[in-house]
């Protein structure tokens, strides 16, 4: 009679020669890395250094986008700037009276849930 073999045994025995293959191949895979030749450095290619690329794109920056939408673009972006800091100060004035506001003291009442007769002075 065949004895009773758990799943977990037989689906690990079903993986093993898998498991086996991948170590196979990555011990193939390092000794060919070991004993393959380092590649040389690879070679700058030919055409404009970065220095010439920064130089050329200020060169069109200049020429090419005409003085007024430069100008336009300036001023819309110090609105938004000034928009933004007036929104800033808004906001630290808050922040301040509220602080100012809390470090008053508060008339002592009671606390909790009670009946209403209580709120209204025990009648």
């Amino acid at each position: 009679m065949i004895p009773e073999i758990p799943p977990q045994l037989m689906a690990a025995l079903a993986d093993a020669p898998l498991a086996a293959l991948l170590l196979w191949m990555m011990h193939m895979l390092r000794r060919e890395l070991q004993t393959r030749p380092e590649a040389p450095p690879p070679a700058p290619l030919p055409g404009p250094s970065r220095d010439e690329l920064v130089d050329f794109k200020l060169e069109v920056a200049r020429t090419y986008v005409p003085l007024s939408l430069i100008r336009d673009l300036d001023s819309r972006l110090s609105l938004q700037l000034l928009r933004i800091e007036e929104k800033l100060d808004e906001v630290s004035r808050t922040a301040t009276t509220a602080t100012a506001i809390a470090g008053h003291s508060m008339p002592n009442r009671k606390m909790g849930f009670g009946t209403r007769a209580d709120a209204e002075g025990g009648q």
